[in-house]
């Protein structure tokens, strides 16, 4: 059955390669033989095809690589064939028309949505069914990239989350079948570049990890640009179906000054890969790609962000190689050795899987040399952008939609809910000076039994209960101070905290509310959470998952 996978999905991906040209032709050939400015509108007439197609026949419903990753762990590696096969028909379109965006999602995709098919089709269950989801997402990423290994370990890291003999076997043979379709007999080649190497061992480690930082700083802008143009366009007061032409306009109008941002990029890679870039464009396609790759996909459009990390990625290693040999001539290498690296890096910053980056540009490039640096730069982006940013441009839209996937698993609501999420932010509070009388009052016109206390100054004091009255204050005692009764050894929240953790605290210390406070400053009040509070959100997140599973037929 793997066998029969990969050959499926490597013919697959050999034809969808084929309708990519062909896509390509038709939208951009007729422009060479007409005003140069009309290649600012193909990218919108693109958008407005996947626009149609997306709200007439997908309605709500996109998939992209998250999509994969939830069929895996939440619904046994069910996925609608009829939904993945619009989904790659509308990636042929939009990449077709330029959108800025890549082509590894629609291969998974479609492999993964063959792997499904396939194991529905046999009347698979359980783990079968989830392994040869699996097998097809490998072979996508084999047959595409000619990168078996680096399917393999893409699929066991970012898909299934986790490692077992009885997964790795079946998946390891649908990448060797899906590579054996698309390079033996359809002759797909690796990119050719020049051959690189370390020059100094000792002082380029310390470049390349400098380079990691900065890797992970841009993947985490190249997250946050998406999603922040995503929630831009969601809430734009437009039909629909113009949201991906309204983006395609906007990266036209960039194309049009600058066109080696338009598609995936292969040749602009190659271009830095060999040096033939200068350093000024370098750093102008570098930030003009970000935005162009966020428009096209935060406005609806289809593609993946798997080779526009690696356009970046080449952007940002170009342009710091030439500044490092500027800066230590003799003792670096040439500026597409750090593109390379570059390339690994910022695509390791994104994804959050350092083997699949360090694998598959190795089987791009066949250049062993450069293997060192690269999982330098990796680890250290991995590190940096984990750190600045939990999720991955993948687990991101999952974790939106209440869903926080870790090691192939569904972490458990109340650890996937944070206290942010539940607190209320304004917050009725009580000076410390303040009599009992006026604590009494306070609570029978709001109907709480509990106020953070603050001192003078407006900092966080402690905090007041109406069982503190119960026990300290005897009949007659109204013109006690706030600070006679209150708890001044507080119990507090931090924002970023689990509401499992808080939860736990609240049961431990047999208490109803906790105030929230910075991390930076203890005595700072963000606001209040209580165990009603927790309770809300946690029915309402049952309730939105349900009908999150209820509107997309699992």
């Amino acid at each position: 059955m793997a066998v029969t996978v990969g050959v499926l999905t490597g013919i697959v991906i050999v034809l969808y390669d084929h309708a990519l040209e062909l896509s390509s032709e038709l939208f951009f050939e007729p422009v060479y033989n007409a005003q140069h400015y009309y290649v600012i509108f193909i990218p919108a007439i693109g958008g407005l095809l996947v626009g149609i197609i997306s709200h007439r026949f997908m309605k709500k419903q996109r998939y992209s690589i998250d999509n994969v990753i939830e069929s895996a762990t939440l619904y046994g590696g069910k996925m609608q064939s009829r939904t993945v096969f619009l989904e790659v028909l509308s990636s042929v379109i939009s990449l077709g028309s330029g959108a800025s965006a890549g082509k590894e999602a629609p291969v998974v995709l479609a492999g993964a949505g063959i792997g499904s098919a396939f194991a529905q089709m046999l009347k698979m269950r359980g783990n079968r069914l989830k392994i040869l989801l699996g097998c097809g997402a490998s072979g996508g990423i084999a047959a595409a990239f000619n990168a078996p290994l680096a399917g393999v370990v893409f699929s066991v890291e970012v898909i299934l989350g986790e490692l077992e003999a009885a997964t790795l076997v079946p998946i390891v043979i649908s990448a060797v079948f899906a590579t054996l379709v698309s390079n033996v007999i359809f002759g797909v080649r690796p990119i050719q570049i020049s051959y690189y190497e370390l020059i100094s061992p000792v002082h380029e480690a310390i470049l390349y990890l400098v380079l990691g930082l900065f890797a992970g700083l841009t993947a985490v802008v190249l997250m946050r640009s998406l999603y922040k143009c995503r929630d831009f366009f969601n809430t734009l007061n437009i039909h629909p179906i113009t949201k991906p032409a309204v983006g395609g306009l906007f990266v036209g109008l960039i194309g049009y000054f600058y066109p080696q941002i338009f598609g995936v990029g292969y040749d602009t890679i190659s271009q830095v890969l060999e040096n033939d870039i200068t350093f000024n464009l370098l750093l102008v396609l570098l930030v003009l790609k970000i935005i162009a790759f966020s428009l096209s996909l935060g406005s609806g459009g289809s593609g993946g962000s798997f080779v526009p990390a690696l356009f970046i990625g080449s952007m940002l290693g170009g342009a710091y190689g030439f500044i490092v040999n500027g800066l230590f001539p003799g003792v670096t290498s040439e500026p597409g050795a750090y593109a390379l690296a570059g390339m690994g890096a910022v695509f390791t910053g994104i994804s959050r899987a350092p083997l699949t980056a360090i694998l598959v540009l190795f089987e791009l490039t066949r250049n062993y040399g450069m293997v060192l640096p690269i999982m330098l730069a990796c680890v250290l982006s991995n590190l940096v952008s984990s750190a600045l940013h939990p999720e991955s441009i993948f687990t991101e839209s999952l974790r939106r939609r209440g869903f926080i996937i870790r090691k192939g698993k569904e972490v458990d609501i109340m650890e996937s809910l944070k206290v942010v999420d539940a607190m209320k932010r304004e917050v009725q509070t009580i000076s410390v000076n303040k009599k009992v009388e006026a604590l009494i009052a306070l609570m029978q016109s709001s109907r709480h039994a509990g106020f953070p206390v603050m001192d003078q100054e407006g900092r966080l004091w402690g905090i007041v209960t109406l069982k503190d009255i119960r026990d300290k204050v005897k009949q007659g005692e109204l013109d006690k101070t706030i600070s006679e009764i209150a708890t001044s050894n507080l119990i507090i929240a931090y924002p970023d905290e689990s509401l499992n953790t808080v939860l736990q605290r609240l049961a431990t210390k047999d208490i109803g509310r906790l105030p929230v406070v910075s991390r930076e400053d203890s005595r700072k009040i963000l606001g209040i959470i209580t165990r009603s509070d927790i309770v809300k959100l946690y029915d309402k997140t049952i309730v939105e998952r349900m009908n999150y599973r209820s509107e997309n037929g699992n």
